[in-house]
């Protein structure tokens, strides 16, 4: 299935950022935000936007590391690294949410979204994962989807606040995100149905992408069939 791309422009407050748009061949379907890595709106995550485009929805990647330089995309070496930590320390979490709510408003408005329910979901990868549950917290979205969303067991104060479904992928031998911190998080949302985690057996952070050394095939696989099966019951 051919899908449509390009870069669009959103107005905020404070100046234009750029935004990676997907439309599906059927130029119609439900929304996703897709909330990047430290690494900024990369090749992965035009890869990532495009493969949930294919799979029939209209998706947004919003650049949130404008305020430091447009469209600004890393590797995942040294060099790479060390740029991505900067960026993300000097990233405004609330501008950044910000930012998002103005992409959704934006995915709202677009012509191939379907304008009668208007319902959006967002998917986070690692720093964009701990902003996918906060996106949900703050009630922008409809549902939730984090891959290795990193801090959110420091932020389980919010936990209350969440009133969507939220789905959290983790593996099982992250070296960013301790197993025990996965069990805090599982702990802290034991009762609530709406709430999904699931835990992948040794697969590594990252393990989604496969521009990395830590892509792990059947994680990512398994991973992006339980995301689509939660978006159909729950979008």
């Amino acid at each position: 299935m051919s899908v449509t791309t390009q870069w669009i422009e959103i107005s905020s407050a404070e100046g234009t950022f750029g935004a990676y748009l997907a439309i599906p061949h059927t130029r119609k379907g439900p929304g996703i935000v897709l909330i990047q890595e430290i690494f900024g709106v990369n090749e992965h995550i035009r890869s990532v936007a495009e493969q949930y485009a294919a799979d029939g929805y209209l998706v947004v990647a919003p650049d949130l590391f404008w305020r430091n330089g447009h469209r600004i995309e890393l590797g995942y070496d040294e060099a790479g690294w060390k740029r991505a930590v900067e960026l993300m320390n000097a990233t405004d979490r609330y501008k950044a949410q910000a930012d998002i709510k103005l992409a959704i408003d934006a995915l709202k408005a677009h012509p191939a979204h379907p304008a009668l329910d208007g319902r959006i979901a967002s998917i986070g990868f690692c720093f964009g994962g701990m902003l996918s549950y906060n996106t949900a917290a703050n009630g922008f979205v409809d549902v939730a989807i984090a891959y290795y969303g990193g801090g959110i067991q420091n932020q389980l104060d919010r936990a209350g606040e969440l009133k969507v479904p939220m789905l959290m992928h983790f593996g099982e031998q992250d070296s960013h995100i301790p197993i025990d911190a996965v069990k805090q998080i599982a702990e802290r949302f034991e009762f609530n149905d709406d709430v999904d985690i699931e835990v992948y057996p040794g697969a590594e952070h990252g393990f989604n992408c496969s521009h990395r050394d830590s892509y792990n095939q059947r994680a990512a696989a398994e991973a992006h069939g339980n995301t689509l099966c939660f978006l159909s019951q729950n979008l």
